[in-house]
């Protein structure tokens, strides 16, 4: 494991730690940031759309090779991810394999507007339907609570803050939850932003892992712990995942 900044990571956005000495909370107005955040998400959502099917796959392999090899003990506990949506890293086949291994998945299912999200579980059979944005959940499955939280994101900064859609439907969830779990936060390096402007109610991930690795917050802010330069890519699980997977609508 690397112990500190290293020299490997300027090649991507330079040392990241100690980001939040440079972009305090009080860094642009309230009207400010919510312009700013809206034209980042536009800019990146637009950035990653453009990634094709083959590098996709090849994002993917990389980030649950990671994913593997960080977490070796989510084989025995409670997952809760986000079903894929516009190019996202998709959990899905690195799920089928854990679940072979003991894991329960979850999918989050939105209750209310401005509510925290709950937790059904979710494994290839259990009926889904579309709910805000258009992302799949389920619909009548047990409800869990998970022991670690898979979130994608948009962007990314170096103090681990997350840059989602906008509806805040994360950070009141992780803050209403009497035990709070494991956050990891899944991103590709595109994604790096110098700061999301983090505000009082933003909840920092745990862990972020993209392509290149895993980074383990810390104090001083993000720890890139591991840069491997070979690995064998795991199989795929496309045939256990679900139904809809290769272009099926969820059920209504």
């Amino acid at each position: 494991m690397v112990s500190n900044c290293t020299p490997p990571l300027v090649e991507y956005h330079g040392c990241i730690q100690g980001s939040r000495a440079v972009f305090p909370f009080n860094a642009m107005t309230p009207s400010e940031l919510s312009v700013w955040r809206k034209g980042e998400r536009a800019r990146l959502l637009k950035e990653r759309e453009t990634l094709t099917g083959e590098a996709l796959a090849a994002l993917r392999r990389r980030i649950d090779h990671h994913l593997e090899r960080a977490f070796a003990d989510w084989a025995h506990g409670i997952l809760a991810f986000c079903w894929p949506h516009r190019n996202e890293y998709d959990f899905r086949h690195l799920a089928a394999a854990l679940r072979r291994r003991g894991a329960s998945t979850a999918l989050p299912v939105v209750v209310a507007p401005k509510s925290p999200l709950i937790f059904r579980e979710w494994a290839p059979g259990v009926e889904l339907a579309k709910g805000p944005l258009g992302i799949a959940y389920p619909v009548d499955s047990p409800e869990l609570i998970p022991d670690h939280v898979l979130l994608p994101m948009l962007g990314w900064d170096g103090d681990g803050y997350r840059l989602g859609y906008g509806g805040g439907f994360f950070d009141r969830t992780l803050a209403s939850l009497a035990k709070r779990p494991q956050v990891i936060g899944l991103a590709y390096e595109q994604a790096y932003l110098p700061t999301i402007h983090p505000q009082p109610h933003d909840i920092p991930m745990d862990f972020v892992v993209t392509e290149r690795g895993v980074y383990r917050r810390e104090p001083q802010g993000l720890k890139f712990l591991d840069n491997p330069q070979a690995f064998s890519s795991p199989p795929c699980y496309a045939s256990e995942i679900a139904p809809d997977y290769f272009g099926e609508e969820p059920k209504s």
